[in-house]
């Protein structure tokens, strides 16, 4: 999915209150010139619109800033938003036409239900919701989706195992476990009450 905003050139002395008032977002662009940055205005309106479409840190979105005579790719990095009204504040946008490689965090999607679940009554465990990944500007997957079907009860995924699509790689512990299947808490509670008679009868 193609998207896309045109931006303008935000001027030294047009302040973010006045432009929201106004219908303007107040927005920013880094990596489009080393460690430069640029002040922009975005209409509201057309901002909304992406945002019902784009995913922080992870869509690409084409970026024109004719006042500067720049296009190019960028990712949203920051979306800040007011504390209670759910307004749209202030928008950030990082350049990757220049990189070979990012660095992104993105939500995993658990997909199926595992045996251990489904057959045995036990809970999945989801120990990481989110990872984070390497890949080109071109290779962003659209969802990270962990298939758990064939988690029966006691058996985990390690991000070593994660499969990810080709060219995305995932940082962090090979052996850090990112989902689990619990036993059911009735066989548990029963193995608890047995130890105890155990121990009991052993005493006596």
């Amino acid at each position: 999915m193609e998207l896309s905003i045109e931006c303008q050139k935000r001027g030294e002395g047009e302040k973010p209150k006045a432009l929201r008032r106004d219908g303007v977002l107040p927005a920013v662009l880094y990596g489009h010139d080393g460690t430069n940055s640029v002040d922009l205005k975005v209409n509201t309106r057309k901002a909304e619109a992406l945002l019902r479409k784009a995913v922080i840190n992870k869509s690409v979105i084409t970026v024109d800033v004719p006042e500067i005579s720049w296009n190019g790719k960028v990712i949203l990095r920051e979306v800040q938003t007011h504390p209670w009204k759910n307004e749209i504040y202030h928008l950030s946008f990082f350049s990757i036409a220049d990189q070979d490689e990012l660095e992104l965090t993105m939500p995993i999607h658990y997909s199926g239900v595992a045996k251990g679940v489904k057959d045995d009554g036990g809970m999945l465990d989801t120990v990481m919701n989110e990872l984070q990944i390497k890949c080109a500007p071109d290779k962003i997957p659209q969802t990270l989706d962990v298939n758990v079907s064939n988690l029966g009860v006691g058996d985990s995924l390690h991000l070593g195992q994660i499969v990810l699509p080709e060219g995305v790689s995932a940082v962090g512990d090979p052996e850090q476990m990112v989902v689990s299947v619990l036993a059911p808490r009735k066989a548990e509670s029963e193995s608890a009450d047995g130890g105890e008679a155990v121990a009991v009868e052993a005493a006596e």
